[in-house]
């Protein structure tokens, strides 16, 4: 997606006029009961690159010998917009945006779009040139705006970028512990709202992901790279800080007793240190709170088989594999072995015997971790990640000598997962690995998380059950037909993305736009919800 269609969406979301966007000025949305102000600012590099990667040739050439040009966008959105740009200076731009219209009968009324006025200092302090200047040269840009500002205001008609009251921690204070880390008192707030992730970048509020959408969390200043770092540093175990100052990213996990675990990214960019916390809570959710498919459970009596979970990422892999591996915890009595990158859920041992293992703290990679499970005499294996071929490989050949393995992929249905995994193979070992993954492949689940109504997720699951019509197709390659024997396997507990989307639309659990939006083939979905008497509002150009 273009940069310029971040504001395209907006204009469509809240039915606006037009957006005004100044260098290092607030964004500006027109109505016609007045102007709402966005509390950050854009910066100049942004804006420059936004019009560079937008505009036409001939508007650029425009805007590089008069200062200034016009020219119209057809955004992703389906929407066409009217873009005016002026440059004022090296460092001071601005674009205008409306719905597209008829063209304009004079160019000169580019010059119409309203500046600060020109004693206005800029935020570094000094002001702004104002004669018209050719345009810089192409800036690398963010892919999306960064905030400087402060306060984020609410109840002043602030776009989405204020602090929604369901969001905010306003009014909630944490005191910490003597000594205990700073980061926990954002982790607590975060808890506090109910949040399931925590962003921190450099030059920007501290940000939450709250059913689905992202939030600032709080009234303040914008944390700095130092600021952030140095939180980073409170906790950060040693293996990881040595890890991050060699690659400039790590993962690690964070322990707040009595309240939640944490599973941490930290990262470089082009600001300084970020960083990224997921909630990971010590309760274990029941197979009926995360609502998996009654069928789905009976992979968890398989003595042996493959079984794998996939889904993009945040689609809630983790609490499924958890509550599996919980499932089976309290209703056999086996040996389970867990190989994470980090340890998420914590498995005590119930009528199981359970071994966590943590990839840098415990065992060097996955590969090693499973060679090493096999002489470990484990019933059930989880792979947290089957990322690389020989990973993929082990798992398989686990599964084939008597052992029931979990793992997850990042694909999005059950048919692609098949194709995934054989793709990782050569050429010329890709019909050996068609039989072995015949033989053991005992199901797939893919899932997607869905806003719910009134607030909250609801998980969306795709079943491929591991049937002898099944294992044929995968031997004989022909994986395109998957689709047709979930369709006709219902009575064998098989479902599609599509069934149980428009399940949760007759549920009134979901939106049939939702439903629409998180589908992998929209134009069937389309016919599903129309056959159904439903209609999509989406919208229109």
């Amino acid at each position: 997606m273009l940069r310029i269609d971040f504001y395209v969406q907006h204009l469509l979301k809240h039915k606006a006029n037009g957006v005004r966007l100044v260098s290092d000025l607030p964004v500006t949305f027109h109505f016609d009961a007045g102007d709402r102000q966005s509390s950050k600012p854009i910066e100049h590099e942004l804006l420059v690159a936004m019009v560079q990667e937008a505009a036409p040739p001939n508007a650029l050439q425009e805007l590089q010998a008069q200062g200034r040009c016009a020219f119209v966008h057809d955004s992703e959105a389906g929407m066409r917009v009217q873009v005016e740009v002026r440059a004022a200076g090296p460092s001071s731009w601005a674009l205008l945006m409306s719905p597209a219209k008829p063209a304009r009968t004079s160019p000169a009324d580019v010059e119409a779009i309203p500046f600060p006025p020109a004693d206005a200092p800029s935020r570094s302090g000094a002001s702004a040139p104002r004669a018209p200047a050719p345009a810089p040269a192409p800036v690398a840009a963010p892919a999306a705006p960064a905030a400087k500002s402060s306060s984020v205001q609410t109840g002043r008609g602030y776009i989405d970028d204020g602090v929604p009251e369901h969001a905010a921690a306003d009014g909630k204070h944490v005191e910490l512990a003597p000594g205990e880390p700073q980061i926990n008192r954002l982790l607590r707030l975060m808890k506090m709202v109910d949040a399931s992730d925590l962003h921190l970048s450099a030059n920007v509020v501290a940000m939450v992901r709250k059913d689905g959408e992202i939030h600032p969390l709080e009234r303040r200043q914008a944390y700095s790279s130092e600021e952030i770092a140095k939180m980073i540093a409170e906790i950060i175990p040693e293996r990881s800080r040595i890890e991050f100052d060699e690659t400039n990213d790590a993962d690690f996990a964070h322990n707040i007793p009595g309240l939640c675990r944490f599973r941490a990214n930290v990262f470089r960019d082009r600001h300084g240190v970020g960083a990224v916390f997921r909630q990971i809570p010590f309760e274990l959710l029941s197979v009926e709170k995360i609502g998996v498919p009654p069928k789905v459970l009976d992979l968890c009596w398989l003595t042996k088989g493959l079984v794998v979970v996939t889904g993009p990422t945040g689609s809630g892999k983790s609490t499924t594999l958890s509550t599996l591996i919980d499932f089976i915890n309290m209703n056999r009595a086996d040996h389970i072995i867990t190989i994470e990158d980090p340890i998420e859920f914590v498995h005590p041992n119930k009528k199981c015997l359970v071994n966590q293992r943590e990839i840098g703290e415990h065992t060097t990679g996955f590969k090693r971790a499973l060679r090493a499970a096999l002489r470990e005499d484990p019933d059930i294996v989880l792979v947290g990640e089957m990322r690389d071929l020989e990973t993929i490989a082990i798992a398989i050949e686990t599964a084939e000598t008597g052992h029931l393995v979990f793992g997850t992929l990042h694909t999005t249905s059950a048919a692609s997962t098949v194709d995934r995994i054989i793709d990782q193979f050569p050429a010329d070992q890709q019909e050996q690995i068609r039989i072995m993954l015949s033989e053991s492949f005992r199901g797939c689940i893919a899932q997607v998380l869905c806003k719910k109504k009134g607030g909250g997720r609801i998980a969306a699951y795709e079943v491929l059950i591991g049937t002898s019509a099944v294992a044929n197709l995968i031997r004989e390659g022909k994986t395109v037909q998957l689709k047709s024997v979930m369709q006709t396997g219902r009575n064998l507990g098989m479902q599609t993305m599509n069934d149980h989307l428009l399940q949760h639309v007759k549920n009134d659990l979901v939106t049939p736009e939702e439903a629409y939006m998180k589908s992998n083939d929209k134009q069937l979905m389309k016919s599903l919800l129309t056959a159904e008497g439903f209609t999509i509002d989406l919208p229109q150009g």
